[in-house]
């Protein structure tokens, strides 16, 4: 089939040559009677049919071969050189043929190749072969330029991925350790008073410490599993603060199937016991609330502390962090919404499906 294709779009060439040459050389059919011109036609049909093939069988074997060992005007020199050698070789072919036909006399080939043959047959070889090698070399040169200008665009996307997942393992590192740590502290404090409590909080902590391992590889956890972490640390917090620490979770008809960035839910949570529980002696509540918003899952810690104004997060803040994690993460599919004030902060984590 593709050989198929080929001979017919090399007879379909060939042919507009011939008209091509038939009208230029040949004068057209306005100033030759019709008998003449269709004479003209197949003639020069033969001769691009005998030259035509050549050139596109050895040409663009040549090129390349030749190209990759000598400079530019040698190579343009050596290529008009072979479309010339090839040219005038396939008019002798042509003249061959007719001769064999009865349209031309054996002792006229010669005679007829030098006096118009071999001069047509190499302009329009020269005209035609110049044309299209400069257009496959600009062609070359352009899908160079492109694949140069993907390569280097793919380059860039993983380099920024790269930088991605080192700044989001960076934020994560900086995120596990603080958690840990508030966690041994509240374990220090109960041993001298507690052991049995400092026991079960040290369960919980190992409980809490094996699931986020579980899911190191993901930075996305599903809504369920960040539940389970967010109850597993307000339990182990309730230790320590005993009734100074009241909480609730409330869960609403949601897909707990839903990815949020590790540990951002536990985070905002943990801000909550940090500033609204433990520097008050009558310490605070929270509240999460898991619910279908306007744009889509909106996640809530609500607490009843001093509250602060979030347009003044610090970089390197607990909430600094999610906002990180989210970008990060979730891209433009997520915000985190900061809404505090005297006796009531609501900090919200919102991502659209």
């Amino acid at each position: 089939m593709k050989v198929l294709k080929a001979v017919s779009r090399l007879a379909a060439v060939n042919a507009a040559l011939a008209f091509a040459i038939t009208i230029v050389f040949g004068g057209g059919p306005w100033t030759v009677p019709w008998r003449e011109t269709v004479e003209s036609f197949f003639v020069s049909f033969l001769f691009a049919t005998c030259i035509g093939p050549l050139c596109f069988m050895l040409i663009p074997r040549l090129a390349p071969f030749v190209a990759s060992r000598v400079s530019t005007p040698v190579y343009w020199t050596g290529l008009v050189a072979a479309m010339a050698g090839l040219a005038a070789v396939g008019s002798l072919m042509a003249l061959f043929i007719l001769s064999a036909v009865g349209y031309l006399a054996t002792s006229e080939i010669l005679r007829a190749w030098l006096a118009s043959s071999l001069k047509i047959s190499i302009t329009v070889t020269l005209v035609v072969g110049v044309t299209i090698s400069l257009y496959e070399t600009m062609r070359a040169r352009l899908d160079q330029a492109t694949l140069a200008l993907r390569t280097k665009e793919r380059d860039e996307a993983d380099a920024q991925r790269l930088a991605a997942e080192a700044q989001l393992a960076s934020l994560e590192s900086r995120v596990r350790p603080h958690f840990l740590f508030n966690t041994l502290n509240s374990i220090a404090a109960l041993i001298p008073q507690d052991p049995a409590g400092a026991e079960k909080v040290t369960g919980q902590l190992a409980s809490l410490l094996r699931s986020s391992l579980d899911t190191q590889s993901s930075p996305l956890v599903p809504l369920e599993q960040e539940i389970e972490i967010v109850r597993n640390y307000l339990e182990i917090e309730q230790v320590r603060f005993g009734d100074r620490l009241r909480y609730q979770i409330h869960v609403a008809d949601i897909p707990l199937s839903t990815l949020i960035p590790r540990l951002a839910l536990q985070t905002l949570v943990e801000n909550s016991v940090k500033y609204a529980v433990a520097p008050r002696r009558e310490g605070g509540a929270v509240s999460i609330v898991a619910r279908n918003g306007a744009a889509g899952l909106r996640l809530e810690v609500r607490d009843d502390g001093p509250g602060f104004d979030g347009t003044e997060v610090l970089p390197g803040h607990g909430l600094a962090l999610v906002r990180d994690r989210l970008n990060l993460t979730l891209g433009g599919r997520s915000r985190l919404v900061i809404d505090g004030r005297p006796g009531q902060t609501v900090v919200a984590i919102e991502v659209v499906p």
